[in-house]
């Protein structure tokens, strides 16, 4: 629909105002900014095979498999070929420029921040009644129930009821201070007796703690990571 219709630069701005996105767009302009004058300051260059690389890697992102899947992408998010190969150059030169940056502080970031690193994975039940927690922590340490038992009958919540209080593979950086303390100051498998928050008593099962390896990913992470908080700053 709007493909022929005649909007102008006007209306398009006072839309995105409008629609609360203004601040997200002028930010990301801000970032594309910065990182165009850092990289043309630094002498980065984006050459044909990289560029090629990264149009070919938006393609997959995408799932546009043949030319004319490409060219209806384009033509349903108003994207001209143009427009397209400086997408695939800028994601080039951010990438690169990343590498220019944060490549060398890699090692020693990891170094200092390495614990805020660690994973580990649980299995969670809470409950409001911390003497209910109580006896239920004890039934399992006894071997009376199995944590798997107690999380099928007591979850309040479906899904992780479901789950048998399956919580997945979790950072350091996502639990609670006064729970990842505990978490990962034990040697799994291990029950955790009951810990108090404004959530209630919650009844921990840490199944496995996994130590993380400076691996290249990772270290590609790392980078990311870092880069991402410069484009902020």
């Amino acid at each position: 629909m709007y493909h022929d219709t005649n909007i102008s630069s006007e209306e398009i701005i006072q839309q995105v105002k409008f629609s609360g996105q203004m601040a997200n767009i002028l930010g990301s302009i801000a970032i594309h900014k910065k990182i165009t004058d850092a990289a043309k300051t630094k002498g980065i260059e984006v050459n044909d095979d990289e560029l090629q690389q990264a149009a070919d890697q938006l393609r997959r992102v995408n799932n546009l498999q043949k030319a004319e899947d490409t060219y209806a992408w384009l033509q349903q998010h108003l994207i001209t070929p143009d427009d397209f190969e400086k997408m695939a150059y800028f994601a080039v030169l951010s990438d690169k420029l990343a590498e220019h940056l944060f490549a060398e502080q890699v090692e020693p970031y990891f170094a200092k921040n390495q614990l805020d690193y660690w994973q580990a994975i649980l299995y969670e039940v809470v409950l409001d009644d911390q003497d209910m927690a109580q006896e239920l922590y004890f039934a399992i340490s006894e071997q009376e129930m199995s944590f798997f038992e107690v999380a099928k009958k007591y979850a309040q919540d479906t899904e992780i009821r479901r789950k048998c209080g399956y919580l997945g593979l979790l950072k350091k950086k996502d639990l609670r201070p006064e729970i990842s303390a505990s978490v990962f100051s034990v040697k799994p498998p291990q029950l955790l007796k009951p810990l108090l928050t404004a959530d209630g008593a919650h009844l921990i099962l840490v199944d496995e703690i996994i130590q993380p390896s400076l691996n290249l990913d990772f270290k590609k992470n790392i980078v990311l990571e870092l880069f991402s908080s410069w484009c902020q700053t």
